[in-house]
C-alpha cells in the first residue's frame, strides 16, 4: 500500500507541477516607440515584476510612434496566443478593432496613457490628466511673470493622453493667463528629438516674443531645449515638460530645461504586470484594493480607469537622484 501510495502522491505531484507549469501568465505589452530612455526603464520594470511573480512578460517597442505598427504588433500577440496584452497607444481608434479581437479571443487587456480606449478590461494612470496639464501651466505661469507667446507639442496628434494634457494646459493659461498667447494650436513632435528641435528653431525664428515651451512627450523637451540652447536663449525662453531625468540631466543644470513633472515609468511597467497577473488569475479589482505600484484605488464606477497620484517632480534638486534610479 505505502508504495501504491507513495507512487499515487508522486504522480499527483508530477501533475501539480504540470498545471503550475501551464498556469503560468504569459503576456506582452506594446509601447509606443523603443529604443527611447522612457520605454527603456519601463521595460526594466516589466522584466523586474515579471522576475519576482514568475511569469513571462516582453515588451514590444516598435521602430516609430506608427499606430500601424502597434496593431501588427498585437495581431502577432494574439496570434502567440498570450494571456495578457499591453498597450500604451498611439491612437486610440486604430487599435480599437485589434483589442476587441485580442478580447473576443479570451486575453485580457490592460492600458496605460488610454483614457479613451473602449476595447480594454482596465487602463491605468499614474497622473490625472487635468492635474497634470495643468501643473506644467502653472509652472511655466511662474516663470513668466509678463506676457509673451508660448508653443505646446504633444507626442503626434493622436496620442490621447498627451492631447488631453495639452487641452488641460491650454485651458488653464487661457483662464488664468490671456496675456500669454499660444502658438498656433499644437504640434505632434515630441516623440523625436530631431522633430521637436527643428520645429523649435523654426518657431523661434518667426516668433521673437516666444516664451516658453510645453513639450507633453518625453522627447519633446530635449529637442526644445536643445534649439534653446543653439540659439542661446537659455533663460529667455522655458522649456518643461516631462522627461527622462537621466537624459535631461545635463539640460537641467544648466538652466536650458525648467523642469516638469513625470511619474515613474519603471513604475508603470510593473504594473502591467502586477495588474495582468491579477486578472490572468481570475482576481478582480475591487474600490479600496491596495495594489502593488498603485497604491489604494478607486476605480471609475462608470467604466475601467484606475487613476492614482504619483508624480514626481523634476529639477534641480531632485534630477540627479532620479537620474541615479535609471529613471
Amino acid at each position: 500500500m505505502k508504495k501504491f501510495t507513495g507512487l499515487v502522491s508522486a504522480l499527483a505531484l508530477t501533475v501539480g507541477f504540470a498545471s503550475t507549469a501551464m498556469a503560468e501568465t504569459s503576456m506582452g505589452i506594446v509601447v509606443k516607440i523603443g529604443g527611447i530612455p522612457w520605454f527603456n526603464a519601463m521595460e526594466d520594470g516589466i522584466k523586474r515584476r515579471a522576475d519576482e511573480l514568475g511569469v513571462t512578460a516582453e515588451m514590444i517597442g516598435p521602430v516609430s510612434a506608427d499606430p500601424a505598427l502597434q496593431v501588427q504588433a498585437i495581431e502577432d500577440l494574439i496570434a502567440k496566443g498570450v494571456d495578457v496584452i499591453g498597450v500604451v497607444p498611439n491612437d486610440e481608434a486604430a487599435l480599437e478593432p485589434v483589442l476587441k479581437k485580442a478580447r473576443d479571443a479570451g486575453i485580457v487587456v490592460i492600458s496605460h496613457e488610454g483614457p479613451g480606449l473602449e476595447n480594454v478590461d482596465w487602463n491605468f494612470e499614474l497622473a490625472s490628466a487635468d492635474g497634470f496639464g495643468e501643473a506644467h501651466a502653472e509652472l511655466l505661469s511662474q516663470k513668466v511673470p509678463d506676457g509673451g507667446k508660448y508653443a505646446v507639442y504633444v507626442g503626434s496628434l493622436t496620442v490621447p493622453l498627451h492631447n488631453a494634457w495639452a487641452d488641460a494646459a491650454i485651458a488653464w493659461m487661457a483662464a488664468n493667463r490671456p496675456d500669454l498667447e499660444i502658438v498656433g494650436d499644437r504640434y505632434g513632435v515630441a516623440e523625436n528629438v530631431d522633430d521637436s528641435r527643428s520645429t523649435a528653431l523654426d518657431l523661434i525664428a518667426a516668433n521673437p516674443d516666444l516664451k516658453g515651451f510645453l513639450a507633453f512627450g518625453s522627447q519633446g523637451p530635449i529637442g526644445a531645449g536643445r534649439a534653446v540652447e543653439e540659439r542661446r536663449k537659455t533663460g529667455e525662453i522655458h522649456v518643461m515638460g516631462p522627461f527622462s531625468p537621466g537624459q535631461g540631466r545635463q539640460m537641467i543644470h544648466s538652466g536650458v530645461l525648467t523642469g516638469g513633472y513625470m511619474w515613474n515609468p519603471a513604475q508603470a511597467g510593473e504594473v502591467f504586470v502586477t495588474l495582468g497577473n491579477m486578472l490572468a488569475n481570475g482576481e478582480t479589482v475591487e474600490d479600496g484594493a491596495d495594489i502593488p505600484g498603485l497604491g489604494v484605488v478607486h476605480p471609475d464606477a462608470a467604466g475601467h480607469d484606475i487613476i492614482t497620484n504619483n508624480l514626481l517632480e523634476i529639477n534641480k534638486d531632485t534630477v540627479d537622484e532620479l537620474a541615479e534610479k535609471g529613471l
